[in-house]
């Protein structure tokens, strides 16, 4: 199996410590946010950073659909990061400063992929249909912290 990566970045006219903020506000911000692949957002336990654990589906594509079930932790300061209970998957957040007024909003995720051809169009199609859903969410969530 190899390992599957996808990376989305974009720079929001907030600054860092805003947009942090509301990336691990999963109680009001989040579930805003989320593009349509997303549903049945649930927050579990906690709902701010650390200690946090939400549930969500995600519809990658129209015949696969995943169930998470996330602990969020805070390893560094403008950091998140949410492992599924239910698979190999890892989703990091990092909030770092651009410039006067500005962040620059990085989301990886990483997971095991399959074997075989059916891993070769994972690893080919996989990161470009995430990083599609999460530019999505770094747009909507620009929109939401630079209101």
């Amino acid at each position: 199996m190899a390992q599957v990566e996808a990376t989305t970045e974009r720079i929001i006219a907030a600054d860092a410590e805003t947009v942090f903020d509301a990336l691990a506000d999963y109680k009001e911000v989040r579930g805003k946010v989320l593009p349509g692949p997303f549903s049945e957002y649930e927050v579990r336990e906690g709902g701010d950073g650390e200690g946090t654990l939400v549930h969500w589906k995600l519809q990658a594509t129209s015949k696969r659909v995943r169930d998470c079930l996330l602990e969020v932790s805070e390893p560094t300061d403008g950091q998140l990061v949410e492992k599924d209970r239910n698979s190999s998957m890892v989703t990091t957040w990092t909030v770092t400063p651009a410039g006067e007024g500005k962040s620059k909003a990085v989301v990886s995720t990483v997971w095991n992929g399959a074997g075989g051809i059916g891993g070769f169009f994972e690893r080919t199609f996989a990161p470009k249909g995430l990083g599609r859903i999460y530019d999505e969410l770094l747009k909507n969530l620009a929109t939401e912290v630079e209101k």
